[in-house]
């Protein structure tokens, strides 16, 4: 992920993969299931691009990936 990105914001990218993946959705299906076009994930989840969820994107994330926004943050601070 870009350097540039506050060590929570990494995280929260990352989880949100790891439960897409492990779901079997795709970024396009997910991008599309929020009403985003087609490469907004893919854009957030590369390495070299600075763009980040902002806390709307986790609830509509949450709502398509069936779980709750709270499961894309760390138990404690970073």
């Amino acid at each position: 992920m870009h350097e540039s990105l506050d060590k929570i914001e990494r995280y929260v990218i990352s989880k949100v993969k790891e439960i897409r993946e492990s779901k079997k959705i795709t970024q396009e299906d997910l991008s599309l299931s929020i009403g985003k076009n087609i490469g907004f994930i893919s854009q957030i989840e590369a390495p070299s691009k600075k763009a980040k969820y902002n806390i709307v994107h986790l609830n509509l994330i949450a709502k398509a990936l069936n779980c709750s926004p709270k499961d894309f943050l760390p138990e404690k601070p970073l």
